[in-house]
Order: structure tokens, then C-alpha cells, then sequence
């Protein structure tokens, strides 16, 4: 008899990972491909959106031959799609990107864009139509900015995409965008009314096909035969909308409950707490839930495992030996406070020219030390933005970790230590593919559709040890004193770099001219 399943693939900012899900929850198959983002300038980041297919194609073919090299007969009951965002990908009206897509809040190129749509329609407007402020997180500037630095791109633009609605688009022709990645298209999307707000759609928008909205688990259809020759995915297998991994993720664990608090350990930290209430603050993003009838808070680290990545390969050592100096070390790194600004910060303090800094080094520290003390500087930046939302009214009463970060105990520990929450981290960890493909299972149930409390439940419990607490509060006030200090003089060095960076480019560009003659 054949096995149901689903499958679900999720576009991330370092790679694309696909699952091959039974309808119990158990894992058939799984897959991964790595990819890099491009950083043509500081502050830019962006990806070629026509990748995105290529990296789904290869993963389904992955994920249906492990399926059957098992020797098991698989019945496709649906296809559930995810990706990173919000990402601005313009494309035009024969589904060709026009140039780039602009990834999410770490791209901070948008700043002019910002600030005149902020002065034009008004901070208190934008707040009560789209929820939040705008910041380098609002898809809207960036629309702006092709529309201005690139009008001949911006001119042939028919169509607004997002790396689960190009899926969605390949697979089945469908042309839609989910209510969450929509909400995030700030000042565009009108929160109350779940809609597009015309006047500024029109205004900021003008010549691109406003996309249908649905929520993340709809069905929005079926695979095309076109599409079934080049995934091996039958034909006719139904295709959700999906949404933004983050999002993805906390349906993946359960957390998207009310007083529920997600918070994703990747290449950024993410936090995604949920209400009914429509909570506004301005140091926040403000967004509705993937399901109707529910409301978010969310911030967002700009670097996490980045930060750690970065740390790995600048010292040539391996993740558990830098682990096992990182505990040797000890709470507050020997006497280290950094700031974990390594490509400006997002929530709370919003600041993309923000840059890292590592105050208190000495020459007795060690390689351990200071990954203890980036260890540390997210676990600060964390507490930062959980006390922000909860100024703001999010009544937080579960915190679920997940994401690739959970694999270590020390680092978990650690955020607990500081925040003062206990993290629950559920048996399966995978991140959003797993949840697309639990919410295509949801939508295409033979009978009652499946509980993610059976697909997944709690495996581990974190709890802070309250021997370190006080020394934690030290830290968190350093911390925060730290930004404040040297705010005025890290500004002026984002300039001077950014100074550099157009040097660089103007160099570069008179070498290939040079080249082509």
C-alpha cells in the first residue's frame, strides 16, 4: 500500500532544504543545498531569484529518489512551500526577475526610500495602516528604491514575488502572495482590513500586478504537467501558499499560539511572539499571523550563526572544540562585552549602520573567550528585544526554540541564563520545511487533519540556573551602555566604509572598462 506524504521545501539565506513527510509527522527523506547570497556593496544582499526553482527541482528529484531508493511506493498528497523574507523579487509579465531579488531587513540600501515615504505619508499613518515603521525590514522602500536607482528594471515590473510565491507561481501558475509576506510589504498592506491598501499600492506600486491574497495553508493549486516533467512530482498534487520561513518554522514546533514566543536559531536570530491583539511599537515589526485571527510581534537579530560562522573560520578551529572553550571560559567571557552589530541591527534598536564591537580584550584572552562573548551578545540582543515586546504588551508565556542552533546545548543554556526563560526544544528541529509540509498534510487530510503536538512534541527543556542571574543583569546593562557609548563613533566608521565600498566600485568599474577596450 502506498506510503501518504508530503513534501516541503524552504528557501533560506544559506540554503535550501527540502523533507518527504509521512502523515504521521515521521521523516521519510530529507535534502539540503548550499548557496551563497550576493553582497555587492555594504549593506546590499541579495540573490538571483530564478535559483530558487532550480534549488526546488533538484531537491524534489533528491527527496523522491531517496523515497524509492528505501524501496518504498509514495502517494503525494501535497506540496508545501517556504522561504526566507520579506524578499522583493520584481519579475516581468513573461516571469523573468527583472534584476535581483532584495533580501530582507539585513539589506539596509533603502534609507532615502525610508525616510521620504516616512515624511510624505506620515510615521502615525503608516503605523495605523501597515502596523509598523518603516525600517530596513518594509518591503514597500525597497520597491522604492528600484523604482528610483533603477527605473529601466523598475518600468519592466509586472509581478511581486517572494521565494514561496515564485514556488507557488513555477508549480501551479498561480499567482498569489499569503496575508503574513503581504503584511510585510509595509506601508502597502493594510493590517486591519487583511488587504492591499490601494492608494499606496497604486502610488508606490504603479504598474505591478497587486497579487491575490491567501493564507499560508491554503491550497492555491495543483501541479502543472510542465512542472511535474521537471520536479517528478505528479501532476495534479496540490500546492499551498506558504509563507516566510520564520513563520513556517513556529507552525513546524507549535508556537504560533497565543502567548506563544518562537525564536529561530540560524544565520539570524528571529523572534516571533503571538496574540489576537494588534500590538503597535516602534522599535518592532508589526505583522498578522499565518493564520486568520491571529496577530505577531517579530524582531529579528541581523546576524547569529553568521556571527559564529564568522568566528569559526576567522580562527580555523571547529565548531566543538571553539564549543568546549566557550564553556571553559565562563559566564561573562573573562571580563568580554560585545556587541553583535556585525551587519547593522535590526530590532530593537533598528540601526543598520550599527557595527560590531568587543570592548574589554586584553592579551591573555583567548579564541574561547570571545566565542563565548558572541555566544553571549545574541543571547543579549535576544533579552533586548523579548523586554521590548513585552513594553509593548505581548504577553509571553512559552518560549520554543528551534532552527540549526539548538543542536548545542551551551548556546541554548546560555540564552535561558540571560533571558531568564525556560526553552522548550521539540524532538524535530529541521525548521521549515518540515512545518510547510505539515501544513500541506493539514490541507489535503483524508479525515481530521494532523495535531503537531503528535508530529512533534518536546524533547528537551531548558531552564535558567538563577545562580548566574544577577551576573547576567551586569551584562545585559554593559551591553547596553556599550551601543550607547560608542553609537556617535561607529556611525562614523559605517560612513567611512561605505565611502570605501563606492571607491571599490568605481575602481572596479573603470578596470572592466579598461578590459572591454
Amino acid at each position: 500500500m502506498p506510503k501518504r506524504c508530503t513534501l516541503g521545501v524552504d528557501i533560506g539565506t544559506s540554503s535550501s532544504k527540502g523533507v518527504l513527510v509521512a502523515a504521521d509527522g515521521e521523516i521519510i527523506a530529507t535534502a539540503t543545498v548550499a548557496h551563497e547570497v550576493q553582497r555587492p556593496r555594504a549593506g546590499w544582499v541579495e540573490m538571483d531569484g530564478r535559483i530558487w526553482w532550480d534549488e526546488f527541482v533538484e531537491l524534489s528529484r533528491r527527496l523522491l529518489a531517496e523515497a524509492s531508493g528505501l524501496g518504498l511506493e509514495i502517494e503525494l498528497a501535497g506540496v508545501g512551500v517556504s522561504g526566507m523574507g520579506p524578499c522583493i523579487l520584481l519579475a516581468d509579465e513573461h516571469d523573468e526577475p527583472v534584476r535581483p531579488a532584495i533580501l530582507y531587513g539585513v539589506d539596509t540600501r533603502a534609507a532615502a526610500q525610508i525616510e521620504r515615504m516616512s515624511q510624505q505619508l506620515g510615521v502615525d499613518a503608516i503605523t495605523r495602516v501597515g502596523g509598523s515603521t518603516l525600517t530596513s525590514q518594509a518591503g514597500g522602500p525597497k520597491i522604492g528604491w528600484i523604482a528610483d536607482e533603477e527605473p529601466e528594471a523598475f518600468a519592466r515590473a509586472h509581478r511581486l514575488f517572494m521565494p514561496a510565491s515564485w514556488l507557488a507561481r513555477r508549480l501551479t501558475g498561480a499567482y498569489v502572495l499569503d496575508h503574513q509576506s503581504a503584511s510585510q510589504v509595509s506601508p502597502l498592506y493594510d493590517i486591519e482590513a487583511e488587504t492591499w491598501h490601494e492608494p499606496w499600492w497604486n502610488r508606490f506600486a504603479e504598474g505591478i500586478e497587486a497579487p491575490p491574497l491567501a493564507w499560508a495553508g491554503d491550497v492555491v493549486g495543483t501541479v502543472t504537467g510542465a512542472a511535474a516533467d521537471a520536479t517528478g512530482i505528479p501532476a495534479g498534487t496540490p500546492v499551498i501558499a506558504g509563507t516566510i520561513d520564520a513563520w513556517t518554522e513556529a507552525v513546524s514546533v507549535g508556537a504560533h499560539g497565543t502567548g506563544d514566543l518562537m525564536l529561530m536559531y540560524g544565520t539570524t536570530m528571529f523572534l516571533i511572539a503571538t496574540g489576537e491583539e494588534t500590538l503597535r511599537t516602534p522599535s518592532m515589526w508589526t505583522t498578522v499571523g499565518a493564520f486568520p485571527g491571529t496577530r505577531n510581534l517579530a524582531g529579528g537579530l541581523a546576524t547569529s550563526g553568521a556571527l559564529t560562522s564568522w568566528l569559526k573560520d576567522l580562527t580555523d578551529a571547529d565548531f566543538p572544540v571553539l564549543l568546549a572553550e566557550a564553556a571553559e571560559s565562563g559566564v561573562g567571557a573573562r571580563g568580554l562585552v560585545m556587541l553583535p552589530y556585525f551587519a547593522g541591527e535590526r530590532t530593537p534598536i533598528l540601526d543598520p549602520d550599527a557595527r560590531g564591537v568587543v570592548a574589554g580584550l586584553t592579551l591573555s584572552h583567548t579564541r574561547g573567550d570571545l566565542y563565548r562573548a558572541a555566544l553571549e551578545a545574541t543571547a543579549l540582543g535576544v533579552r533586548h528585544n523579548v523586554e521590548t515586546m513585552r513594553a509593548a504588551g505581548a504577553d509571553i508565556r512559552r518560549i520554543v526554540a528551534v532552527g540549526g542552533g539548538t543542536q548545542g546545548s551551551l548556546w541554548l543554556q546560555i540564552v535561558s541564563d540571560v533571558t531568564g526563560l525556560v526553552q522548550e526544544v521539540p524532538q524535530t528541529t529541521i525548521g521549515a520545511s518540515y512545518g510547510a509540509a505539515f501544513l500541506a498534510a493539514a490541507a489535503t487530510a483524508e479525515a481530521a487533519p494532523p495535531s503537531i503536538a503528535d508530529w512533534n512534541p518536546v524533547a528537551t527543556t531548558i531552564r535558567p540556573r538563577p545562580e548566574v542571574a544577577a551576573d547576567y543583569d551586569v551584562l545585559f546593562d554593559r551591553y547596553l551602555r556599550l551601543y550607547a557609548v560608542t553609537k556617535e563613533l561607529v556611525h562614523e566608521l559605517a560612513a567611512a566604509q561605505r565611502s570605501e565600498d563606492l571607491e571599490h566600485d568605481d575602481e572596479h568599474h573603470d578596470h572592466d572598462q579598461e578590459d572591454a577596450r
